[in-house]
């Protein structure tokens, strides 16, 4: 029984209630997480580093102690285990705790994987559940009742697929959502990119196996970069239907921001003073495109929603000449004024506050609606927003939009009048908006 109380959108402090519901706060920094309880274990995993007893634990480390030691005296330091540490290219992606043991998925260099740990009373134990490579993994569903788990497993160019675990078997293979469009013939390919500040930023690339680099392959670029929402490989239907058939490729960027190597790769970019690394990171990635010889800035379009929108927005004001199509969803665009609509104001741990003015100085340096400067060619972008968005308001993409016209500077804009911050109420919308994005960019990037 446990009780949280967030003090901002990535900090909070955690209370176990006890059989009389009276409320004893753990004692932890407010960026541990709790992750789960199993065999009165409680199971937590810090955000920064963590100095308890003597010994610091990093970020993204998994660690267990007793819960009953804890209720015994709960004004004395914890006494932890440290079950997983990570290293500089591996997290912890989640857990989930079943009747006999704890399933842990980790990203191991953007791949993820399932291990797993037993308790016996007084030590643990690690195993490892053999399932596909390359590709993401999910525990859907486990019960502290029973042994039994389903795992969820998916790839670029395999879709989802549902896997039955119980105890010692091996996974067996549930459930499979049919293909979508053909993979024959495609590849997945990983490399690297230099950043400005030297860090090397992974990204994935797909397909056509046949085609040889020549620097003119259509190509999309999307990333999210933030919120340390991490962007492991997925089976993207309609990119693949609309986009790999048609003999295009696209890339997933794994700008810091993200999660896919723990807190380190979202605290290296939070805040107003290092936002601009994340555009850097997405420029990086296409001008490692260009000088592989895979793409061109006449061939290459980016793609992103949300903070993913603002990620766009502000690589494309950045490096006008890198891209030749940008589509900006439901995003955030007018980084000063950002805090002031909707939920805006519980971003502010994310971004930046500007209503102070150190933090605001600095944000008005990336903030994409006040650095759009007359004059200068932009690609032809296209705004995607929702009249009914609750969560980022369409003022920002209205804003960008009239900024672009009182300039002469072209554009597109669709505005769907409902369907929140997916833009789309009903299957018949999400395909209409759909179509347009994939239609623009084959206009913009293809012959």
């Amino acid at each position: 029984r446990w009780v949280t109380r967030a003090t901002d959108f990535f900090n909070s402090e955690t209370y176990y209630l006890t059989a009389d519901l009276k409320p004893v706060r753990l004692p932890v920094p407010e960026h541990v997480e709790v992750r789960g309880l199993h065999k009165r274990q409680l199971l937590l995993t810090p955000q920064k580093d963590w100095a308890v007893n003597g010994k610091t634990f990093i970020p993204g480390t998994l660690l267990a102690t007793s819960l009953d030691a804890f209720l015994a005296n709960p004004s004395a330091p914890l006494a932890l285990t440290a079950l997983f540490t990570p290293d500089a290219r591996s997290a912890i992606s989640g857990v989930a705790t079943a009747g006999d043991r704890v399933y842990v998925t980790k990203l191991n260099n953007v791949r993820g994987r399932v291990d797993t740990y037993r308790f016996d009373g007084k030590a643990w134990s690690q195993g490892t559940i053999a399932l596909p490579d390359n590709g993401s993994v999910n525990v859907v569903s486990a019960s502290e009742w029973d042994e039994e788990a389903f795992i969820q497993y998916a790839s670029f160019l395999v879709p989802d697929s549902l896997y039955l675990v119980k105890g010692e078997q091996a996974p067996q293979a549930f459930k499979t959502l049919p293909a979508r469009f053909n993979a024959q013939g495609l590849k997945v390919q990983q490399f690297e990119a230099t950043s400005s500040d030297g860090e090397k930023i992974p990204y994935f690339l797909v397909m056509k196996d046949a085609v040889t680099p020549d620097g003119n392959l259509p190509t999309l670029i999307y990333a999210y970069g933030g919120f340390q929402v991490s962007q492991d490989p997925w089976y993207w239907a309609t990119s693949g239907k609309m986009w790999l058939e048609r003999g295009g490729a696209y890339v997933v960027a794994n700008i810091r921001g993200g999660g896919e190597f723990g807190p380190r790769w979202h605290e290296a970019v939070k805040g107003p003073a290092k936002r601009p690394l994340v555009f850097d990171d997405m420029a990086a990635v296409g001008k490692d495109l260009v000088a592989r010889k895979i793409s061109s800035p006449r061939r290459m379009g980016i793609m992103g929603g949300s903070n993913g929108g603002l990620l766009v927005g502000a690589t494309m004001v950045r490096n006008p000449d890198l891209f030749n199509a940008v589509v900006c969803q439901v995003p955030l665009l007018d980084m000063l004024r950002f805090h002031k609509l909707l939920a805006g104001a519980s971003w502010v741990a994310e971004y930046g506050d500007p209503e102070k003015p150190d933090e605001r100085a600095l944000m008005s340096k990336w903030s994409p609606y006040q650095n759009l400067n007359k004059g200068v060619k932009y690609p032809t972008v296209l705004f995607v927003t929702s009249t009914k968005d609750d969560r980022v308001h369409p003022g920002h993409a209205r804003k960008m939009a009239a900024k672009m016209e009182g300039y002469g500077m072209p554009f597109f804009y669709y505005e769907n009048i409902e369907g929140g911050h997916s833009a789309a109420a009903n299957l018949k919308q999400r395909a209409e908006q759909l179509a347009l994005s994939w239609v623009y960019l084959r206009q913009r990037l293809m012959d």
